[in-house]
């Protein structure tokens, strides 16, 4: 009878722990898993295909597809507040104009954002960061581009929310900085560096990927982004992945996946996805970001490799 009433016991204590268990949390649960096989699939600035770009609405209807992780980009108006824009003026995105950090929040939110196509959003306003997160929490994971910089301003907002975790920041600075930084803090953001594999960048890049490689800084993937200008970017994609890290791989423009004629676009995957997809998976990538969430997912979904646990 004891036997019996332990194991009811564990049995309920089993199932209180997954329902309280996030989505986000079984998505970290696969990125933080050495031996998992799921690929993350990051939706570029969330589905701004069909609403403006790091708005509120392209991150529902980007989460509401199947992703795991939402880029957004965020800059600081001049009353202190970071909202979601990746350009440093709003001219391109609001049908208004001027730089971020010399505007007030309460004037960009008069302003209404723009479609990708240009046409003016009557009722979308550029968020703040704090709505981004809350409408995420849980939901969907969340890479913050353009993002370092305002490291110490995001942690008080991902701390208050039990969201720092389910939050990737990355750079190009060195290791000792990045290690600095993250000795401040009891808990960080997930940190990934950023390496460019090109002719023009890689004189530069490659001593800070050997520094990152023997250094104790924690690091949970590697962005590589390459354009053929050079040779052996698998080598450097396998280092990658023998360090224990994720391979995060873009493809979303043909010079930083590859360059003009070897590029992984997402554009070329369309009417062929196993041409352009599995070209990205042979390479060992675990963490795509993409421009086109749907066609991804349901490239993973048809080879098994987008059913999260």
């Amino acid at each position: 009878m004891r036997n019996l009433i332990c194991c009811t016991l564990l049995l309920i204590l089993g199932i209180a722990q997954s329902v309280a268990q996030t989505r986000a949390d079984r998505i970290l649960r696969e990125i933080e898993d050495p031996a998992s096989k799921y690929v993350v699939v990051v939706a570029h600035r969330g589905d701004w295909r069909n609403y403006p770009e790091n708005s509120l609405e392209a991150i529902e209807s980007a989460i509401a597809m199947g992703v795991d992780m939402v880029e957004i980009d965020i800059q600081r108006t001049i009353d202190g507040h970071l909202v979601l824009c990746h350009d440093a003026s709003i001219n391109r995105t609001t049908n208004g104009k001027g730089r971020v950090k010399e505007l007030t929040l309460d004037s960009i939110r008069k302003c209404r954002l723009r479609s990708g196509h240009g046409i003016v959003q009557r009722k979308v306003k550029m968020p703040t960061l704090e709505e981004a997160l809350d409408l995420c929490k849980g939901r969907v994971l969340i890479n913050i581009d353009k993002g370092y910089n305002y490291y110490d301003e995001i942690m008080p907002l991902l701390q208050e929310r039990n969201m720092v975790k389910h939050v990737i920041i990355k750079s190009s600075k060195s290791p000792a900085q990045i290690s600095a930084k993250q000795s401040q803090y009891s808990t960080n953001m997930l940190y990934m560096p950023i390496i460019n594999y090109t002719a023009k960048r890689w004189e530069k890049h490659e001593p800070l990927f050997e520094e990152y490689l023997a250094s104790g800084v924690s690091t949970v993937a590697y962005e590589i982004c390459w354009d053929s200008s050079i040779d052996g970017i698998e080598q450097i994609f396998q280092r990658v992945i023998q360090s224990c890290n994720r391979l995060w791989i873009n493809t979303l423009w043909d010079s930083i996946c590859g360059g003009e004629t070897h590029g992984l676009e997402d554009n070329r995957a369309i009417g062929d996805a196993a041409a352009i997809y599995g070209k990205v998976l042979e390479y060992g990538a675990t963490m795509i970001q993409t421009d086109r969430p749907q066609l991804l997912i349901g490239y993973l979904d048809s080879v098994g490799r987008h059913s999260l646990k």
